[in-house]
C-alpha cells in the first residue's frame, strides 16, 4: 500500500475512532511515516499500521499543559500534527505560539477562524453577514429569546448546542425536536442547567439524500487543492446522525456548494483540512450550508481512495513543501458503507421508503467498507466482535 519511507519527517495522528484510522490510512497511502496520539484501547490501535507516540510515556492524545511536555520529550526533530476532532483542532491553533513551534509543525487557521467555524452561533452570524443561504437560526441566553422566536413561521424546529462534540459526548446526540415553545421552554432550561449553550434552528426539509458535502483542502496561499463531493444516501439514526452510506459525486453537481464554501472560506483566510455539510431545501431546491468540520472527516479515507487525500496536502503544507493538487477528476460513483448502522438503517426502513434490496445489496458488495480492508483486517475484525459481545450481553453497539 505505502512505500517506504522512515527517511521522511513523520506526522501525529490526534484522534481516536475510525476518524484517526481513516487518517494513518490516507498517511500511509501516500508512504508518510506516522504514529498516533490516542488511548491504548482504542479502535486505531488495531490497524497493522499503527504505532504509538515514541518515548517512555506515549501519549493518549489528552489535551493540556502536560501534553506539551510530552511533546518536548519526545526522541523526533520534527513532526507534523493533524487533528481528527474539533478540540484538538481549536487546541493546535495555539502551538505555533509556543517553544514547541520549530519542531511541531500543522496546516491550521488562527484560533478566531476556527472558533467562528465551531461555534455555531457566531457560525450562523457570519453567515447570515456574507449572505449565504443556511437555516435560520435563534440563539438562546435566556427564556425571554424563546418568546421571539417565531415557531408559526418555521417548518419544524430542534433545538442544538452550541459546541456539538461536547454535547453529542454527554447526551449522546446531536439535537432535540421541540414542537411547542414551552417543550422548548424545558429542554432549554434543563441543558442550560447542564451547561450548555444552546440554540434553536430550523430543520430544513427534506430526505436523508438531500444532505451533501463538499470536502477538501486550503493551503496556505489560499488556494483549493483539493475538493471532493459526495452525497449521503442513508444516515444512522434517522435526522441527527451521520452518513451510514454515502457515494462521490461529480464537483458540477454541487457548483453553488462549492462557490458559497470557497466564498466562507476566503473570507475567513482559512487554512487547512475542511468537510462542509449541505441540505437541498425540498422548499426552494437553495443549497444551505449546515456546518463545517475543521479537521480531517469520519470519511476521509474514502476521499483518498476516491483520489483526493487532503492528510497528504496537510503533511505538505505544514512542512512548506508545494502541495498535490487533486485532480477534478476522481473516481465518481463510488461508494462508501458503515456496514453495521447501514444494515440497522436498512433492516428498520419500510421497502418503500428503502427501495429494492437487490439495489441496496449491490451498493455493499461494491462499496468501500468504513472499517474494514481486506490489507488492514482487524480495526473491522475488533469492531465486529465488539458488536457480537454487546449484543450477548443485550447492549447496543457505541
Amino acid at each position: 500500500m505505502g512505500k517506504k519511507a522512515d527517511h521522511r519527517v513523520p506526522a501525529i495522528v490526534l484522534g481516536r475512532g475510525p476518524t484517526a484510522l481513516g487518517i494513518l490510512r490516507c498517511l500511509t497511502m501516500a508512504g508518510i511515516p506516522a504514529y498516533v496520539a490516542c488511548p491504548a484501547s482504542d479502535h486505531v490501535t488495531h490497524s497493522r499500521w499503527y504505532r504509538p507516540t515514541p518515548g517512555r510515556n506515549a501519549w493518549d492524545g489528552s489535551l493540556g499543559p502536560h501534553a506539551y511536555g510530552l511533546l518536548r520529550h519526545m526522541p523526533l526533530q520534527k513532526a507534523v500534527l493533524i487533528a481528527g476532532a474539533d478540540d484538538a483542532a481549536l487546541w493546535l491553533t495555539d502551538l505555533p505560539n509556543t517553544d514547541l513551534a520549530s519542531r511541531y509543525v500543522l496546516s491550521t487557521s488562527s484560533r478566531e477562524t476556527q472558533e467562528i467555524l465551531q461555534d455555531k452561533s457566531r457560525f450562523s452570524t457570519f453567515l447570515e453577514n456574507a449572505r449565504i443561504p443556511h437555516p435560520r437560526t435563534f440563539r438562546i441566553e435566556c427564556d425571554a429569546d424563546i418568546e421571539t422566536i417565531p415557531f408559526d413561521e418555521l417548518d419544524r424546529v430542534f433545538i442544538k448546542p452550541v459546541n456539538s462534540q461536547k454535547f453529542s459526548d454527554v447526551t449522546g446526540v446531536k439535537g432535540i425536536w421541540v414542537t411547542r415553545k414551552d417543550e422548548l421552554h424545558a429542554a432549554w432550561r434543563r441543558l442550560h442547567d447542564q451547561g450548555f449553550r444552546l440554540m434553536a434552528q430550523e430543520y430544513v426539509p427534506g430526505t436523508a439524500s438531500d444532505h451533501y458535502f463538499v470536502d477538501g483542502f486550503r493551503d496556505g496561499s489560499g488556494e483549493m487543492t483539493g475538493l471532493f463531493a459526495r452525497q449521503r444516501i442513508r444516515i444512522s439514526p434517522p435526522d441527527f446522525g451521520n452518513s451510514s452510506y454515502c457515494r462521490s459525486i461529480p464537483l458540477e453537481q454541487l457548483q453553488a456548494p462549492v462557490d458559497d464554501v470557497t466564498q466562507l472560506l476566503a473570507a475567513l483566510n482559512y487554512r487547512g483540512i475542511f468537510s462542509a455539510e449541505f441540505k437541498r431545501d425540498k422548499r426552494d431546491g437553495v443549497y444551505r450550508i449546515l456546518e463545517v468540520n475543521t479537521r480531517a472527516w469520519t470519511y476521509v479515507e474514502f476521499a483518498a481512495r476516491c483520489g483526493v487525500n487532503v492528510c497528504e496536502m496537510a503533511y505538505q503544507d505544514a512542512l512548506g513543501l508545494p502541495v498535490h493538487r487533486a485532480m477534478r477528476d476522481y473516481k465518481i460513483g463510488a461508494g462508501c458503507v458503515d456496514f453495521y448502522r447501514d444494515f440497522t438503517t436498512v433492516r428498520a426502513q419500510s421497502a418503500q421508503a428503502r427501495g429494492p434490496l437487490p439495489a441496496i445489496l449491490l451498493q455493499w458488495a461494491g462499496a468501500h467498507f468504513h472499517s474494514f480492508r481486506l490489507d488492514d483486517p482487524k480495526p473491522g475484525l475488533h469492531f465486529a466482535r465488539q458488536v457480537l459481545a454487546r449484543r450477548r450481553n443485550g447492549r447496543a453497539p457505541a
